[in-house]
């Protein structure tokens, strides 16, 4: 074979080279919509930027990426100039509705490549279409190499995005946003409130079976209640009760009730009452797929739904909320991502990334990936993807857990440019910043915005427990998490309330209530290790030696390479929690 081996390195010369990748933003999303149309308007402007702009400024066509450009051109400046000039092409030659229109998103590097007859190589080729998916619509993103070519205030103005994270990418990359002389940003901002990307059900109201006419008021008792509790889930959005009584006997019509509604899910139903009983017949339909989900047969007393906390209407509401969760989670594992809607990437990352399995953790973050992919500028994805990042650690699943922080607080800082008060960003923030990197004063100051901005965000509250766990009143912690349950009593994640209310018992001595809720975490999620942790301290602290041992059995089932400087590495030493787990395992023989 070696006799056979051929050095073509002479026929492969390398060029150093501005490149710029030019991207259309959701050309997933517009080509389902109309695909002709897409194409066409796709083809003007590619052909108008070959024919005429790329001449102009010196630019050479590399390849065409199907839905996007590499271009070549000698420096920075020409580069800029002709991104800029395409930029304002791609806008008057849209000629389509808003949420049709056209938007390019444009990476630029200073490269060195390797070329033959066919294409050219390298790892800044690679890195140039990465630094792309940096920008937002309409937005041009370049390297350091390449802002040094280019002159402030007469070139463009730049924007020092400071060190990025790429995916694949081993180094942090220096990048500066460019806009056009004289602008302060190429987006304008956003109009009106940022997209909901929650899934959406519609209650309507329920029919009876009877011909009493006493027992038609029921049927509207049970949608109140269940729309009442639903409502005060932070993962579901509820269609108001005005909205959907107009449906009332209409529950068969389902392709009507979600295109009136805007309804992805609809859950609709029947009962018979008779004799002080009541028998409730419950169907959750998933709208975009014209079929059911869940349906179920509940019985009790007529009596309990006029009850403030109905035994009835709480178990429709969460049966309702974990059936609507599963069918998220089942279409996020089983259909390509590009395939999803929004909805179904938001929760079904968030609820994969809360699950046990590894593959569903991954899947997770995919999830997040390309939900920001479709909205680069919306904050509640990168919040949760900096979520995965600190759960990544949290989890023992991280190879750097220096590296995850990085990236946990670029998402979040990324996130609060686009939206500087979101609550749920500044709660995440606050919580790498408690939890990682053990910073009570930047830590509380986060978590009070985030408060501030939203009393109502479960998550803030959630996490300023663990705050007080660390740095403030830590009997405080225990009232912090129960009223975050009472913000979202039929939460999806409910696993994680629990554990977070077992810690704080801990932290405050309560080992056997502390048990108790570690117990009921783990029924939810028995797979989850600082679930097993906790429950190991709590059963260690007051006596329990023996069920202790087979929690930290279970406990290496899930990382078999447990040491305790290996856990003591992924958090903040400042956490009396963890020195006092570190402590009950060096008790149980845990190795150092």
């Amino acid at each position: 074979m070696d006799s056979l081996t051929i050095d073509i390195s002479f026929a492969l010369p390398r060029h150093t080279k501005v490149l710029l990748v030019v991207d259309v933003v959701e050309s997933v999303r517009l080509m389902e919509e109309d695909e002709d149309g897409f194409v066409q308007r796709w083809q003007r402007f590619v052909h108008e930027t070959v024919d005429r702009l790329l001449p102009l400024y010196g630019g050479r066509l590399v390849k065409s990426l199907g839905d996007g450009l590499m271009l070549e051109f000698s420096d920075g400046q020409r580069c800029a100039a002709a991104a800029f000039e395409m930029q304002k092409l791609i806008r008057h030659a849209s000629e389509a509705a808003p949420a049709r229109a056209l938007h390019l998103r444009m990476g630029g590097h200073l490269a060195e490549f390797v070329v033959d007859r066919h294409d050219i190589y390298g790892s800044d080729v690679n890195l140039t279409a990465r630094i792309a998916t940096l920008a937002g619509p309409g937005e041009i993103v370049v390297t350091a190499t390449l802002r040094d070519q280019l002159t402030a205030g007469l070139d463009a103005e730049l924007e020092d995005l400071g060190e990025c994270h790429l995916k694949h990418v081993s180094e942090p990359v220096r990048c500066y946003r460019l806009t056009p002389v004289g602008h302060a940003r190429v987006v304008p901002d956003r109009e009106g409130a940022p997209p909901d990307f929650r899934p959406t059900v519609a209650v309507i109201p329920f029919e009876t079976r009877s011909n009493e006419p006493e027992h038609f008021v029921i049927g509207e008792l049970i949608a109140d209640g269940v729309i009442a509790q639903l409502s005060r889930s932070a993962d579901i959005r509820v269609i108001s009760r005005l909205s959907t009584t107009a449906f009332r006997g209409r529950a068969g019509s389902l392709p009507d009730v979600c295109a009136r509604l805007d309804a992805s899910f609809v859950l609709s139903g029947s009962y018979v009452a008779s004799g002080g009983k009541i028998l409730i017949l419950a169907e959750l339909a998933d709208a975009r797929k014209k079929e059911i989900v869940w349906a179920d047969r509940l019985s009790g007393d007529t009596a309990d739904l006029l009850q403030a906390q109905s035994e009835l209407i709480n178990q429709v509401a969460k049966a309702t909320a974990r059936a609507l969760l599963d069918a998220e989670i089942r279409q996020s594992r089983l259909q390509p991502l590009p395939r999803l809607d929004s909805s179904s990437l938001l929760l079904g990352g968030i609820a994969m990334m809360h699950r046990s399995s590894v593959r569903d953790f991954e899947r997770s973050r995919q999830a997040l990936d390309a939900l920001i992919e479709r909205h680069s500028r919306i904050a509640s994805p990168r919040a949760w993807l900096a979520k995965w990042h600190v759960m990544r650690i949290i989890r023992g699943l991280s190879d750097s857990p220096r590296r995850d922080t990085q990236l946990a607080l670029e998402q979040t800082r990324r996130a609060l440019d686009s939206e500087p008060e979101n609550a749920l960003t500044l709660a995440v923030e606050g919580y790498v910043h408690c939890q990682l990197l053990g910073d009570g004063a930047t830590a509380t100051q986060r978590l009070i915005r985030a408060i501030d901005a939203n009393p109502n965000e479960p998550m803030a509250w959630l996490f300023k427990s663990v705050l007080s766990t660390m740095w403030g009143a830590a009997e405080d912690s225990i009232a912090e998490v129960e009223f975050a349950q009472t913000l979202s009593p039929i939460d999806p994640l409910r696993y994680y309330f629990d554990l977070l209310l077992s810690s704080a018992l801990l932290t405050n001595n309560q080992h056997e209530r502390a048990i108790v809720h570690a117990r009921q975490s783990l029924k939810a999620n028995r797979h989850h290790s600082p679930t097993l942790r906790v429950l190991l301290t709590a059963q260690v602290e007051c006596g329990r030696p023996d069920e202790a041992r087979q929690t930290l059995r279970s406990l290496l089932l899930e990382e078999p390479g447990l040491t305790v400087s290996s856990y003591l590495s992924i958090g903040s030493g400042a956490s009396v929690t963890r020195q006092r787990c570190a402590a009950a395992m060096r008790i149980l023989g845990v190795p150092e």
